[in-house]
């Protein structure tokens, strides 16, 4: 498959060269067309595009796809996503059930699911993420669910709907390291991040959470960062290399090797987490089917261990 870089991801006027170990594939093939006509029919949004990841072309290429609900306008404008900011429409209560049938129709094993911040409804638009949860399920009774929620201001009732709905991974994402939450997160709170995953995490819930690197955190605050996530109960933590959407976001202050990259991910089972996906391309939903599953990353890591000790 041909390859070529990263677009719209460093500036012409970033002070920093991209490396050439950053490079996608161009999107192709049956199964890319597949979901490219579904995502259109169903007129779904999906933060494959509306994030401009990096994984789109591989990701769609073999099927699945992120879907993200209530809406593609956020009402939070945060220093890295390329998500629009702004007014969002009124609440389309017909969605859950639309992205269950795109679901039904792709036939996959595992789905994942986000959504925009919503903080001008009471709710937070979590009435919405319990019909979607639940509307998946009903009609994808062997379909894994993975859900990327935002922090719903921290309002426990909520952060209680997710539990009740019960996807097989909730995953919320600290972004970055305390120090830098204020200018990278503007309207989030990093402490509170960290408070919603413990409640998810004593709901009973498998929990997830991702890091950006690259917009100038020391390691030992990534490692602070992930201390406090595995002090928080999280399962599974993803680490991967922050690219700048547009000219309009934050700069991307250097490009982290993919050795140091490594050496997160062998600190992060050291820590006990149960799965730890870190290299510079690793996005929140890269591999997620695989982190549904207890003990399968610790497992393959320990045995990666054995046999470079034999």
């Amino acid at each position: 498959m041909q390859e070529l870089p990263i677009i719209n991801t460093v500036p012409e006027t970033s002070k920093v060269k991209k490396p050439n170990w950053l490079r996608v594939k161009l999107p192709t093939g049956e199964n890319y067309k597949h979901v490219r006509g579904l995502v259109d029919t169903h007129k779904l949004h999906t933060i494959c595009e509306s994030g401009n990841c990096p994984n789109m072309g591989e990701c769609w290429g073999e099927g699945t796809a992120t879907f993200m609900i209530l809406g593609n306008v956020c009402t939070r404008s945060c220093g890295f996503c390329a998500v629009a900011t702004g007014r969002p429409d009124a609440v389309d209560w017909d969605e859950p059930q639309r992205v269950a049938e795109a679901i039904y129709l792709m036939q996959v094993k595992h789905a994942v699911v986000t959504s925009v911040d919503r903080d001008e409804l009471k709710d937070g638009g979590s009435i919405i993420w319990y019909n979607t949860i639940k509307a998946i399920k009903s009609l994808n009774p062997n379909t894994t669910l993975e859900t990327l929620v935002p922090d719903f201001k921290g309002q426990q009732e909520n952060i209680q709907r997710i539990i009740e709905a019960a996807p097989e991974v909730v995953s919320h994402n600290i972004e970055t390291v305390e120090r830098l939450t204020r200018q990278v997160r503007i309207q989030a709170k990093y402490r509170r991040s960290m408070d919603v995953l413990k409640v998810l995490k004593d709901g009973g819930m498998r929990t997830k959470s991702g890091i950006m690197l690259g917009l100038g955190e020391e390691k030992e605050e990534v490692l602070q960062t992930m201390r406090d996530l595995r002090n928080s109960g999280v399962d599974v933590i993803t680490i991967g290399q922050y690219l700048q959407p547009t000219r309009k976001h934050l700069p991307v202050i250097r490009f982290v090797h993919p050795d140091e990259f490594a050496a997160f991910r062998e600190a992060g089972y050291e820590m006990g987490f149960d799965y730890v996906e870190s290299g510079p391309l690793v996005r929140s939903s890269y591999h997620s089917d695989k982190h549904v599953i207890p003990g399968f990353g610790i497992s393959k890591w320990k045995l990666e261990k054995e046999m470079a000790h034999s």
